[in-house]
């Protein structure tokens, strides 16, 4: 209990510490006036307080990727912790807050936008294709996992679960922000309280469970996987949500058009990956603990992360707290799911300059969106989710170039954002020079050679481009002078 107690209270020492560092490299304007009043629309552009806007926030980046991911990691051992804990406070967090007050300062721009405006317009042609890929597969994914976990509860159509979350996701899709999202996620973020803090004290006072019973901290710097599968890089695509997640970069500008004032930033998006932190804490232990190890673990997964939820949860809660806390984590997903097809919605009428206020606007967006969600559905689960975790990761690398390109044409520390952004372009490249189903199928010293080589190639040209603006941008401001 005393090594996960710890890695909590890093966490929201994290936010508290690196967060306001962070926020005073940005350099926020609190008389600044944010999109929600320039550009209130009633639909997407809703001023929202701070509160609210939080937990909207949590909910959208949580899906299940802080509950399976971390329960996949867990079969390295308490590695997956240390991930974590590190990725949050030094990736995942900056990567967050970045997107969402970027965004803020640019008219609440999607991150396709975002990326073309500080690192060219190939880099915005890219992320228009990557982004709504990776939106795509969000939206299937979490349609595909809750109407499983609702299948398994009720014994019903996983089908007809299927259909009734698609239904759902096109009306969230199209009304107004403040209409349903705004009104229920308050609610649903209580009962992910209630999931998270319900399923820690359980395990805690258990009298036949002990939290990360057995494990010394040398494990922390172990792989314990049973099957010896490699940690390097493989941990850091398993374990997105929680620690980094590229995912966020598409949810943080839907906030960033609700925020009341620039000062609310640190807590909406820092903050709230650092909520998911925990989330993503909590899970790991529990997969780690209330199945007595690694091999364990593994054996209860059977292949599938939502066997791992489904037991824990109804064997420290009971049927009926089992039942909450599974109903919870249904929940996440479907709540970060319409958020992503909203998001993939307002990408489009970006990229064709199409006003949003008429609901007619919004279903000729939408209802293709829905279309291709449908067809990729027929997918095997395990492909999308291959394929969702790569995407994941390159889209968060791709945002925290971004963060450093800004914070270079401002001469500002863009260390802090160019680090984990080398870091994940290093683990993303490696990892597809190495994969057998999804890259070359290099050998894994290689691999991790060339991603070094091309990691450092791509930094010296994203530090040259952003010297390059900040000089064009002092020699404008020279001249208005």
């Amino acid at each position: 209990m005393l090594w996960f107690l710890l890695c909590v209270g890093l966490l929201i020492g994290g936010y508290f510490i690196y967060g306001t560092f962070v926020e005073k490299v940005f350099g926020i304007n609190k008389q600044r006036q944010t999109p929600a009043y320039a550009q209130n629309d009633g639909v997407d552009y809703v001023p929202m307080s701070k509160g609210k806007v939080y937990l909207i926030q949590l909910l959208n980046i949580a899906g299940v990727g802080p509950i399976f991911g971390p329960i996949l990691g867990a079969l390295y051992g308490p590695a997956a912790m240390l991930w974590i804990v590190i990725g949050c406070i030094f990736a995942g967090a900056v990567h967050d807050y970045f997107s969402g007050m970027l965004s803020v300062r640019n008219n609440g721009q999607s991150v396709p936008n975002l990326a073309g405006k500080y690192l060219g317009k190939n880099a915005k042609n890219f992320m228009n294709i990557f982004a709504l890929v990776l939106l795509l597969l969000v939206g299937v994914v979490f349609i595909s996992a809750p109407a499983g976990l609702l299948g398994k509860l009720t014994g019903w159509s996983v089908s007809m679960f299927v259909g009734v979350i698609f239904v759902y996701y096109l009306i969230a899709t199209i009304v107004p922000i403040d209409k349903i999202i705004g009104r229920l996620y308050p609610f649903f973020g209580a009962l992910l309280m209630f999931m998270s803090v319900g399923l820690t004290i359980a395990i805690i006072v258990s009298d036949q469970h002990t939290l990360l019973a057995g494990f010394g901290p040398g494990d922390f710097l172990q792989n314990l996987n049973p099957k010896d599968a490699p940690l390097w890089p493989a941990l850091f695509i398993t374990i997105a949500c929680g620690a980094v997640s590229g995912f966020h970069a598409t949810q943080s500008p839907l906030m960033a058009r609700c925020v009341e004032n620039e000062s609310n930033g640190r807590f909406v998006f820092y903050g709230a990956m650092i909520g998911e932190g925990i989330i993503a804490l909590i899970w790991c232990a529990i997969a780690l603990s209330f199945f007595d190890g690694v091999q364990g673990l593994s054996d209860a997964m059977a292949g599938n992360p939502a066997n791992v939820v489904y037991g824990a949860s109804t064997g420290l809660l009971g049927a009926v707290g089992g039942f909450l806390a599974v109903l919870g984590v249904i929940i996440l997903p479907i709540t970060s799911g319409d958020t992503a097809f909203r998001a993939a919605r307002l990408i489009l009428a970006e990229y064709f300059g199409m006003p949003q206020t008429k609901i007619s606007k919004r279903l000729v967006l939408a209802i293709p969106l829905f279309i291709l969600g449908a067809i990729l559905t027929q997918v095997d689960f395990g492909v999308i989710w291959r394929y969702f975790g790569v995407a994941n990761q390159a889209t968060a690398v791709m945002m925290l170039w971004t963060a450093s390109a800004y914070l270079l044409r401002h001469n500002k520390l863009h260390w802090i954002c160019t680090i984990p952004a080398m870091f994940m372009t290093d683990v993303v490249i490696s990892f597809l020079l190495n994969s057998n189903t999804l890259g070359a199928g290099l050998p894994m010293t290689v691999s991790t050679i060339a991603g070094t080589i091309m990691t450092v190639l791509i930094t010296g040209l994203v530090i040259y481009i952003g010297k390059g603006k900040a000089q064009e941008l002092a020699a404008t401001e020279a001249e208005e002078v």
